[in-house]
């Protein structure tokens, strides 16, 4: 089949497409130029797609031209402005990005023959009041930040489309604090660990304390695949968790911890204690609906989730092919 992948040079659309091909299919991309230090660029990841469009999700017009011409059967919608501290920084362009873009997107694929898109938000859509259990898909959206709000507008909007427009073919997946190799984000614990331990100084961590759902990148994709392939099959639409079985220990001690032991050497990390924005203290997902309906469950613990990231990065740091690296990991996730 053919898929169309907005967000395509992001950390998510690179494994995504890795994946797809992977699998045998045509894969379209629609996104911003690459970043020089990003996956898709450090990877030379080019050829694995049969088109390209370089293009701000804010054009409407340019964009929805984009999507009718991808001619594909599924679409996934990844572009965002995706980082927390970022969009204290710049919050009308995040807004803008994350709410316009994705209404743009539906436009297109509205007039289109897309058979089955999946608008991906995040956990972070949730107001969180740092509930001792994980957040269902019918608990209350907000957002403290201009990130959080912006993409639980983006998530209500969808909802909004899809019940006005009758649309059979749009599902919402919501998942968080993805990790895996090649994802270079500032303000991220994994990469700003993995740059530390490179410079042979000691991560600072801010939050150390704060438990998330950490989950594998892979893990995180298969989900949403699952997803469109019952969309596919049954104009599957809804909301959708993705995220690990709950653990109350996967704090970003824990994982920091991690992280050093599997890096190894002189790695190490301390308490970052200057002044920081604020972060929400426990944040963890439900996922019961996606692993019932779905038949999908994570399938890398996280102690192998953290051993499968590092790997990856001290392999590149060690000069290791990107590319390589990055294509047997999917093999070896496609077969577990």
């Amino acid at each position: 089949m053919r898929y169309l992948i907005t967000g395509h040079t992001g950390f998510k659309g690179a494994w995504l497409s890795a994946i797809l091909k992977t699998q045998g299919h045509e894969v379209v991309g629609i996104s911003l130029p690459p970043l020089d230090d990003s996956l898709y660029k450090q990877a030379q990841l080019e050829d694995m797609f049969t088109s390209e469009c370089f293009l701000d999700v804010r054009n409407r017009n340019v964009f929805k031209k984009a999507v009718l011409e991808s001619n594909a059967d599924v679409a996934f919608h990844l572009a965002a402005q995706p980082l927390v501290r970022e969009s204290y920084r710049i919050p009308i362009e995040t807004y803008e990005t994350n709410v316009m873009g994705t209404l743009n997107f539906l436009d297109g694929v509205r007039d289109s023959d897309i058979r089955a898109a999946v608008v991906i938000t995040t956990d972070k859509v949730y107001k969180n009041k740092n509930l001792l259990r994980g957040y269902t898909e019918n608990d209350e959206l907000g957002g403290h930040d201009p990130y959080s709000a912006s993409k639980a507008a983006a998530d209500i909007a969808t909802q909004s489309w899809a019940a006005s427009f009758e649309c059979k073919n749009v599902a919402v997946a919501r998942a968080g604090n993805v990790i895996g190799g090649g994802d270079w984000a500032a303000d991220r614990l994994i990469p700003d660990l993995v740059n530390a331990f490179k410079k042979g100084v000691p991560a600072r961590i801010r939050y150390p304390n704060s438990i998330r759902p950490w989950q594998h990148v892979a893990d995180c994709l298969a989900g949403y695949l699952a997803l469109s392939h019952l969309g596919l099959q049954s104009g599957l639409t809804g909301e959708w968790n993705f995220g690990p079985m709950i653990d109350t220990s996967a704090t970003v001690s824990k994982v920091a911890d991690l992280a050093v032991e599997f890096w190894g050497g002189n790695a190490a990390w301390e308490l970052d204690n200057d002044p920081q924005l604020h972060e929400a203290g426990y944040l963890m997902l439900d996922s019961t609906k996606s692993r019932e309906n779905l038949e999908w469950e994570e399938k890398l613990n996280l102690e192998s989730r953290i051993e499968w990231t590092l790997k990856f990065y001290k392999d590149f740091t060690q000069g290791r092919n990107p590319r390589q690296l990055l294509e047997n990991q999917v093999r070896q996730f496609l077969t577990l």
